[in-house]
């Protein structure tokens, strides 16, 4: 069975057999289904063996905390193979080959179908579309006016305890994605956040899309202050939290050049706080200017 998805513009295919359980880890991905598949960013596929891979040569491994996903990265006969785990001490749960591109791949599964079917098309939508003006965010997004505000920050420091402080505190407040929303700019140079299928452990796979009003950088304090961040801090801030391969030079410049784009057109702040009230109305009033 081939379907066919849209998510902030970029469509990709993902075959897999028709009655196999992993249909079923799909339900996030149902409100972004489209019937056409002309220029798809990706194209990926389940099997069930993928070949004998014994001269693979190691590139890189990347595990952001030993709570957070291993990925280890091989070149393997002029293509990549990534063998991914759910730990950094977890065996490997799947097995991806794709093209140098990111174009085309098979994956097989090892383990946990959820892990694997969301981590898969996770990497793969973010790796090939990183030359297209799109980043995949680690981040909160909260609604409010028509616009989002995306908040970001290192894993623990509170993105998404600070949307729910939006949404329980300022009224007309609502959720878009509370882990990885989608960054575009648009051939006119507006910078949008699209919802996703991937919103960490909060159930928000909505497709919508609005233009960004702000993006503000959470770090937890004694006392809440807010400011403007310099260009460079930034660039800096946004750097640590989109998704793709910096030592691939391609996929580097793509990043570089949205991360420019968005943050020379978006204002950004650092907000200094702590998990109360005080803290969502100061930074709204602040960004919503």
């Amino acid at each position: 069975m081939k379907k066919i998805y849209q998510v902030a513009g970029h469509r990709f295919s993902v075959v897999m057999p028709d009655s196999h359980l992993a249909w079923g880890e799909m339900t996030p991905y149902e409100p972004f289904l489209v019937e056409n598949d002309n220029d798809l960013a990706f194209s990926i596929e389940m099997v069930d063996a993928l070949p004998d891979t014994s001269g693979k040569h190691k590139i890189t491994v990347s595990c952001e905390a030993p709570d957070a996903p291993r990925i280890v990265l091989y070149d393997w006969n002029g293509i990549w193979l990534m063998e991914i785990a759910p730990t950094s001490e977890a065996p490997m749960r799947v097995c991806l080959l794709v093209d140098k591109a990111f174009k085309k791949a098979q994956f097989r599964v090892l383990g946990s179908l959820r892990f694997s079917i969301g981590t898969v098309m996770m990497l793969m939508f973010a790796f090939s579309t990183a030359q297209k003006s799109t980043l995949l965010m680690h981040s909160s997004v909260t609604v409010k006016d028509g616009k989002g505000y995306l908040f970001l920050g290192k894993s623990g420091t509170g993105k998404s305890t600070h949307s729910r402080l939006w949404i329980g505190n300022i009224p007309g407040c609502e959720l878009l994605n509370d882990d990885n929303p989608v960054l575009r700019v648009m051939d006119d140079g507006e910078v949008r956040v699209y919802g996703s299928p991937w919103s960490g452990k909060t159930p928000c796979y909505r497709n919508l899309d609005y233009p960004v009003g702000a993006i503000v950088n959470l770090k937890q304090a004694k006392a809440n202050t807010i400011r403007q961040l310099s260009l460079v801090e930034a660039y800096a801030a946004m750097y640590v939290s989109f998704s793709g391969y910096r030592f691939i030079k391609e996929m580097a410049d793509g990043l570089h050049a949205t991360n420019e784009r968005i943050v020379t057109s978006v204002p950004c702040f650092g907000l200094d706080c702590l998990p109360n009230a005080e803290a969502a109305w100061l930074c709204y009033n602040n960004v919503s200017k």
